[in-house]
């Protein structure tokens, strides 16, 4: 006798977190949204073998991991050397990142740009022999990778086309991508599509579920790009996408975007959790099992986190936010997720009307550069990821008509500017109880580690008093609630960055000084906040 079909089973989602539940409620008890819970008919799910590991073709067995032979983790370059370095060196075979960011801020343009250089390498990979290179090394003095570069290509965009922040310095690198990659002590992997044995011709998949072919085309040309080697697939079903995947091999595939797929094991509509999560699933399933390097552009929130349920970002390899000021050409990458690379890692690109370029020297566009000092600018030697950066920090403090005076900080956290100021006035006997007190950080950066305190505090002050600082002063350290100075990581780093912008003096943890000292350069060590006061 045949078996009844399946029955579907009404669950109860909240779209905000992901969170299931029994029952329909006003306000998910998990997150704590409001009317975020959504009514979802969920098939039972077809019967799998044993699957291992996300790309294993087989079931699992039992290994010692000292017996685990560790394969070399050759990189793929993506042919855009910022990109190489938010994702640690270069794309990894069976790697799935996720990229997200505002409607309009360049995550199309970003990909599409990656594809064509992909195409390029991919056909110069085909004319030369393989070389080994060290997998992810960075080149901190110079901002360089260890990938080997067949030749460089230096455009300079002037300041006079975007803004006041002086000359950037745009660098479009035609890297020669290594085939292989880890494929794992499982074995998913494919070899031959790992080592780079693909057809340059059929090298990229472009999925676009959001534009016509004919729009990505007019991107294309308005780019400058080339559309030989660029595959293209008008498609929103995972399943049929899988399908032409498949067919065509290609080195990496690109999905735009992940809200946009649906898959027939599912009849919610395309963007809800149950889809997203169904589909991403299945693509990194693919990933692992063929060694192909994938692509995810997602949508984000109002709030400015990535859409769909948090379950997302843990199925990935790599997260990356794509952040922009309003009216502002300069675009930055960061990496809030890499298993294959350094966390907070950040890449800066300009806007122009050929398309997003690399910006070599981002301390460049983060500092004003004015011809007179000015009171409350200061120059703060901080570090996103492996980059140290210079970055102006401006403040402004003016008497306050209001019971309670405020505290406004623009690319610092808000407590923290508070802690700062009740910390100057116990140690450093300035009061601020009776100011408005305004922080702001150039660039739209916004700056997470403690090694700003001093600079902070000391553009404050200089506000305060309406006394100029010196325009070749810089300033690092963390400030403790005792008032003392501590040391913070990767101070030589620091020092020789300020070096090479042209800083001759330094205010700087007693710590974080080489014995010694640093050639050219001024250094004042600081062990308390009452010895900095007084330094300036």
């Amino acid at each position: 006798m045949p078996k009844a079909p399946a029955k579907s089973r009404l669950t109860y989602v909240c779209n905000a977190c992901g969170a299931s539940l029994n029952k329909w409620a006003g306000r998910c008890p998990d997150c704590g949204a409001w009317n975020s819970i959504e009514e979802i008919a969920e098939l039972p799910a077809p019967a799998r073998g044993r699957q291992g590991y996300a790309g294993g073709k087989d079931g699992a067995g039992i290994l010692s991991l000292e017996l685990v032979s560790p394969e070399r983790e050759l990189r793929i370059s993506s042919g855009i050397a910022e990109l190489d370095r938010v994702l640690g060196g270069g794309l990894v075979a069976g790697s799935v990142v996720l990229i997200g960011g505002d409607p309009g801020i360049g995550k199309s343009t970003l990909l599409l740009q990656a594809c064509a250089a992909l195409r390029t390498s991919a056909g110069q990979a085909g004319n030369a022999d393989h070389e080994e290179r060290e997998p992810g090394a960075l080149d901190q003095g110079k901002g360089s990778r260890a990938t080997r570069d067949h030749g460089e290509h230096v455009e300079h965009i002037e300041g006079g086309e975007h803004g006041e922040h002086g000359e950037a310095v745009a660098r479009h690198a035609g890297p020669r991508a290594a085939g292989g990659a880890a494929g794992g002590a499982a074995g998913g992997t494919d070899p031959d599509r790992a080592a780079g044995g693909v057809d340059p011709d059929r090298a990229v998949l472009y999925v676009t579920g959001e534009e016509s072919p004919q729009q990505v085309s007019l991107r294309a040309r308005r780019l400058g790009l080339s559309g030989a080697g660029i595959r293209l697939l008008a498609e929103t079903g995972v399943e049929r996408i899988l399908a032409a995947a498949d067919s065509e091999q290609p080195r990496v595939l690109v999905v735009d975007s992940i809200q946009t797929l649906s898959t027939d094991l599912m009849p919610s509509a395309p963007g809800s959790v149950s889809q997203v999560r169904e589909t991403a699933a299945q693509l990194v399933r693919w990933a692992k099992q063929t060694g192909t390097c994938v692509f995810l552009i997602g949508h984000v929130t109002k709030e400015g986190a990535l859409a769909g349920p948090r379950v997302l970002e843990h199925m990935v390899d790599t997260v990356l936010y794509f952040e922009g000021e309003p009216g502002s050409p300069y675009r930055l990458v960061r990496a809030v997720k890499n298993r294959f690379g350094a966390v907070n890692e950040l890449g800066v690109f300009a806007m122009t009307d050929r398309g997003l370029k690399e910006v070599r020297n981002p301390s460049a566009i983060f500092l004003s550069r004015h011809d007179q000092p000015v009171s409350g600018s200061l120059i703060v030697v901080t570090r996103e990821g492996t980059r140290p950066l210079m970055i102006e920090v401006q403040a402004l403090v003016d008497e306050s008509p209001l019971a309670n005076p405020r505290r406004v900080a623009l690319g610092l956290e808000q407590n923290r500017l508070s802690m700062l100021l009740a910390v100057l006035h116990r140690h450093g006997g300035v009061a601020m109880f009776d100011r408005d007190v305004f922080v702001n950080v150039v660039g739209g950066v916004r700056i997470t580690e403690t090694a700003a305190d001093l600079a902070v505090l000391l553009a404050v002050l200089s506000s305060y008093r309406d006394r100029p600082l010196d325009l070749e002063l810089a300033v690092f350290g963390e400030v403790g609630l005792s008032g003392e100075i501590r040391p913070v990581p990767n101070g030589p780093d620091r020092l020789r960055e300020a070096v090479k912008h042209g800083i001759k003096r330094i205010i700087a943890p007693k710590g974080n000084v080489p014995k010694g000292g640093v050639p050219g350069l001024e250094i004042l060590e600081v062990r308390h906040l009452r010895e900095a006061i007084d330094g300036v």
